[in-house]
């Protein structure tokens, strides 16, 4: 039976229906509740749970909690989460919001928080964990063991854990199994250390993707000087790439990312998110426009050429959509880079003319009956054209944008078709022209 959501109970019955609510359909309904009703649910919360609860809504609706309740419950709750994630949280608020929480802050949180802010927006800095765990190199596997031995008495879980010098320096990671089976005499610094890292300004996609394909839970990061800082975990990885993947995904439609729920996002924020990239789409259609009436006199001469228009540029627009998903997906998985551009290239170029050879023999014969032999083979020779143009463009303008520093998935499916629409339609009268003589 389903169970009515709490954000549409009545307040006074809401607090008796907490308890028997799990925390997953209790998130759930806080996401779905507008501001106000959100933050005096939340309110009714015992610290524990709020606690569990606040770690599980996100940076987006985290901000709004703590910029609408001022309590002090709520605010010991949010300076109790990772610095990772309080700086998350900070990093969607207003600045001078985010000033204010800062300050109010203890101490120790806020120096954590303000040092993992001071490296750069989506770098691995912003997103490392705090050090539980140090091993001196100049220890011996016994030290280890002792110090492994009191951690895990305290519930730590322990696979690995990383390697310094006297300063501080990351000198690599070694495996609990490692310890264990070396002579108890052995410096950590003589056995075999894993040497994977990653830098305080990478790029927190890279940097995730070098966790998920490490075989450790985390993996350390490391300063300029390659003195290490922090830790980067595999719930952190997973929680980059997931919001990388939604960004990606929603760049590909040609709107910027939401970075919260759908249904907790206003009218006006989902605007603000697409407006900019319509208004510019706006201008780049201009370009057709722009070829349309530079062959209006062919266009007037034999006005079938007009039927055939939106045809065309669904084909071609659909296809380089194709090309830029594929091509955008396999450089998010490192299955290619800029080192392959033209075998990439050559790769998609052969695939455009395949589809567009399949595309017009199929159309051949319906248009022959419908408008002749003639039209039909400009149709058929355009579907050629324009799959080969937009196959291409799919694949080297994202290529091109890594190049030079760029998102490729900025350079979005509706983005190429733009250009492909005008480029296509320029190639289809040029074709017209040398077939029918208009």
């Amino acid at each position: 039976m389903e169970t009515t959501p709490i954000g549409r109970l009545p307040l006074h019955t809401i607090s008796e229906r907490l308890p028997e609510i799990p925390d997953a359909t209790l998130v759930t309904d806080l996401i779905r509740m507008d501001r106000t009703r959100r933050a005096v649910v939340f309110r009714l919360l015992p610290k524990d749970r709020a606690a569990r609860v606040f770690d599980r809504l996100g940076p987006g609706i985290g901000s709004e909690l703590v910029a609408d309740l001022s309590d002090g419950p709520v605010r010991e709750v949010f300076s109790e989460l990772a610095p990772d994630d309080r700086t998350a949280i900070l990093d969607e608020m207003p600045a001078g919001v985010a000033n204010r929480i800062l300050q109010e802050l203890p101490e120790a949180h806020r120096a954590d928080t303000m040092r993992l802010l001071g490296y750069p927006k989506e770098s691995a800095g912003r997103r490392m964990s705090p050090l539980d765990l140090i091993l001196r190199a100049d220890a011996t596997a016994a030290e280890a063991l002792d110090t492994l031995r009191d951690r895990a008495a305290g519930g730590a879980r322990i696979t690995d854990a990383p390697v310094v010098d006297a300063t501080r320096r990351y000198r690599g990671m070694i495996p609990l199994s490692s310890i264990v089976a070396a002579d108890p005499d052995a410096r950590l610094g003589e056995l075999t250390l894993d040497d994977i890292c990653v830098h305080t300004h990478d790029d927190q996609e890279d940097a995730a993707n070098a966790v998920m394909h490490s075989s450790a839970d985390l993996v350390p990061v490391v300063d300029a000087e390659g003195r290490l800082v922090g830790m980067l975990t595999e719930p952190d990885a997973r929680a980059v790439l997931h919001l990388e993947s939604d960004e990606d995904a929603a760049l590909a439609g040609g709107s910027a990312p939401l970075r919260r729920p759908y249904l907790a996002t206003s009218v006006i924020r989902l605007a603000s998110k697409r407006i900019v990239w319509l208004l510019v789409l706006l201008v780049a259609a201009s370009l057709t426009v722009g070829v349309l009436d530079a062959f209006e006199e062919s266009l007037q001469s034999m006005v079938v050429l007009s039927l055939f228009i939106p045809l065309l540029i669904g084909t071609g627009g659909n296809t380089g959509a194709q090309a830029v998903t594929t091509v955008v997906r396999a450089l998010s998985t490192h299955d290619i880079t800029f080192s392959d551009f033209f075998r990439v290239a050559f790769t998609e170029l052969r695939t455009g003319l395949l589809l567009g050879a399949a595309l017009g023999l199929c159309t051949l014969v319906p248009v022959t009956l419908f408008a002749g032999f003639e039209v039909a083979l400009v149709l058929a020779i355009s579907l050629v054209g324009i799959c080969v143009l937009a196959a291409t463009a799919g694949a080297v303008v994202p290529l091109l944008a890594t190049k030079v520093g760029i998102d490729p998935a900025v350079v979005s499916a509706p983005f190429i078709t733009t250009l492909v629409d005008a480029s296509g339609l320029v190639l289809y009268f040029l074709v017209a022209r040398a077939i029918l003589g208009v």
